[in-house]
């Protein structure tokens, strides 16, 4: 398999305090769990261009955007809500974030690569058509399956996102999209406090309680996403590579291991091979304890690289 690795190193400069969870230290911890394990050698590595205006725009209201970047401080750091922040870097790390979306879909597209794992932050998939929400400015993912659509024609995307929150934002801005199949598995009640109520051909919300382990996940998600997926056939599989599932997590209650995160991975690569010519966008959203993000990285990325 040939596995895409992008990034940029102004992803670690956005910082939102010293106490806040979603910190660079984030992705620091995922390149030295990839180095330890030999894996970062095996990966194609790329570094993520800037989203345009225009990207943007595909799938956020105008004034969302210039929300953002009104509010992009020159020092210090400017709070959006109680839990979004910016500070001199964060605009531009944001739209970096977008972009490694996007230049994932052009590379596989292009079938330069099989797959690709974005390792960007800020996070994306709680940030709305019209405003930022859960460390979330913009929506990567959102804009990724929207620029694939545009730019490529695909005529049907899958969006699986396995963080422990509901992706809300990826859900608002496709809810009326039904070339774009949404599965997300989350834990509920937790923030957002959404998605268990929806109603949708193309949405498949999976709402968990609390506590469950690996065992209850896979059933859950054997039973209602992968029955999904196959029939809707999709050409193009965006995850939502949320790790705060993780029993780990300080932020969540749910009982995953890195095995589980492989698992997910190898199903939805084997849709992949069956209906979207191997075709998978990975991009990083949540996951909050340091150490169980960099094995649960690794164990993800050992799955794209068909290891």
């Amino acid at each position: 398999m040939t596995t895409a690795y992008i990034t940029h190193p102004i992803c670690r400069k956005h910082e939102m305090g010293a106490w806040h969870p979603e910190s660079p230290a984030r992705l620091l911890a995922i390149d030295e769990r990839l180095r330890q394990e030999g894996l970062l050698r095996a990966l194609q590595h790329l570094q993520a261009p800037l989203a345009g205006r225009a990207d943007l725009l595909r799938v956020h209201d105008i004034r969302h955007v210039g929300f953002v970047e009104r509010n992009a401080p020159e020092t210090g750091r400017v709070d959006l809500d109680p839990d979004t922040a910016m500070n001199p870097d964060s605009l531009d790390a944001a739209l970096r974030a977008a972009g490694a979306g996007l230049l994932a879909v052009d590379q596989i597209m292009a079938g330069a690569i099989e797959n690709a794992f974005c390792a960007v932050r800020p996070p994306g998939h709680h940030a709305m058509r019209d405003r930022v929400m859960g460390f979330c400015l913009f929506n990567n993912i959102a804009i990724a399956a929207a620029y694939a659509f545009e730019v490529y024609g695909l005529e049907r995307i899958a969006i699986v996102d396995f963080d422990v929150h509901h992706g809300n934002g990826s859900e608002d801005i496709f809810r009326d999209e039904p070339r774009l199949l949404l599965c997300s598995t989350f834990q509920h009640p937790l923030f957002p406090y959404s998605g268990a109520d929806t109603v949708s051909d193309h949405i498949v919300n999976v709402p968990l309680p609390a506590g469950i382990d690996g065992v209850a996940y896979r059933a859950a998600f054997a039973a209602r996403v992968l029955p999904a997926l196959e029939r809707f056939q999709p050409e193009l599989i965006l995850f939502s590579a949320g790790f705060d599932a993780h029993r780990d997590d300080p932020l969540a209650g749910l009982n995953l291991l890195e095995d589980d995160f492989a698992w997910i991975t190898a199903e939805v690569m084997a849709v992949a091979q069956r209906h979207a010519q191997r075709r998978i966008v990975s991009i990083l959203e949540g996951g909050y304890n340091l150490n169980a993000l960099g094995r649960s990285v690794a164990a993800h990325i050992r799955v794209l690289l068909g290891r």
